[in-house]
């Protein structure tokens, strides 16, 4: 299916119309076909080739950020993954989940952004939850780079499962593989909670749960935690999420969830 097809067939039925005001001068397809060129070329908003992108009109490239930005701050592109989710759950493979932290570096600063010792530049961090071929599922609120992945996990980990109870994922008795960094007894219980089976790596440091038996670790199981680094590396094919130029939470967002999109629809397909 091309990329038009695509967005034409399974994205648009979810886009809002106006309901008052003037109508577009252009067509929704133009509009988020363009919206998709910026995320994959990572070229600046005003660099956009309006011209060879959107033929129907004299169109500007601030008229298909405006919409970006409309979008973003109503949470259109989340919902439209919820969704696109829920009628394809079925085709995702969740024998076993990834739960894992991404740093990304920041040029411009903003929201939630900080200075990251190890990384040396300002970044920001988020949680992302992928299924077993590494399609990515879910993502958490941002944070600053300079907090560490566990810092306010009830809320952000609350966050990532909320998605998939809005997709309507049964949670009960799946297995989720995550790094020593996140072996807390805090996510630990928050897993129990809601009937998910934590099979993580152990963290020397944590004297709460480095010598306690009664955890659950699978080392076979934690090997396929690899995929995850397939779902990175797919997310950085998409330019614009290399670095993060958008100075508002809300747009950085929702460049990653178009990314959700453009992936779940095409590996979904392949993996049926």
């Amino acid at each position: 299916m091309y990329l038009k097809d695509m967005i034409e067939f399974e994205i648009l039925k979810y886009i809002p119309k106006n309901k008052r005001g003037f109508s577009p001068k252009v067509s929704f397809l133009s509009i988020v076909n363009a919206i998709f060129y910026k995320l994959k070329t990572g070229l600046q908003w005003y660099m956009l080739p309006v011209k060879s992108l959107i033929l129907e009109s004299d169109y500007s490239w601030n008229s298909v950020y405006h919409h970006f930005r409309k979008w973003s701050e109503m949470g259109v592109w989340e919902k439209i993954w919820t969704r696109l989710l829920k009628a394809r759950r079925i085709k995702m493979d969740l024998s076993h989940i990834n739960f894992d932290g991404s740093h990304t570096p920041c040029t411009k600063g903003g929201e939630k952004v900080s200075y990251q010792g190890r990384k040396k530049r300002k970044t920001t961090n988020a949680l992302y939850l992928t299924d077993k071929n590494g399609i990515p599922l879910a993502m958490s609120e941002p944070e600053a780079g300079s907090h560490h992945d566990t810092y306010d996990i009830g809320t952000h980990f609350t966050e990532v499962i909320s998605v998939l109870k809005a997709s309507e994922i049964n949670m009960d008795g799946l297995f989720m593989n995550a790094d020593s960094g996140f072996d807390c007894r805090h996510l630990r219980t928050l897993c129990s909670q809601h009937g998910i089976i934590a099979n993580f790596a152990s963290n020397k440091r944590n004297k709460m749960t480095a010598n306690d038996d009664d955890y659950y670790f699978d080392p076979e199981l934690y090997e396929e935690r690899y995929s995850i680094e397939r779902t990175n590396a797919r997310l950085d094919s998409f330019r614009s999420l290399l670095n993060r130029h958008d100075t508002t939470v809300n747009s950085w967002k929702a460049l990653n969830y178009i990314a959700f999109i453009v992936i779940g629809l095409k590996k979904s397909k392949k993996f049926k």
